[in-house]
């Protein structure tokens, strides 16, 4: 787990699908309001990307990325 690496959800995108909800064994996320929420960001597994990579709406990046 990792303190520079952690999901943000651009609000903007995210439809509230609860894809990433759904999908993270690690409970980074709960539902707040019809909307996911990052509550444990220091679960997130460094690089993992999984969330990212199956979120239809393409809403999540992640802080300590470079790329």
């Amino acid at each position: 787990m990792a303190k520079t690496w952690y999901p943000i959800i651009d609000y903007e995108k995210c439809t509230g699908c609860m894809t990433c909800v759904n999908f993270c064994p690690h409970g980074v996320y709960r539902e707040n309001g019809g909307k996911p929420e990052v509550v444990n960001p220091l679960e997130c597994v460094e690089f993992c990307r999984g969330c990212q990579k199956l979120c239809p709406a393409e809403a999540i990046r992640y802080f300590g990325d470079t790329r």
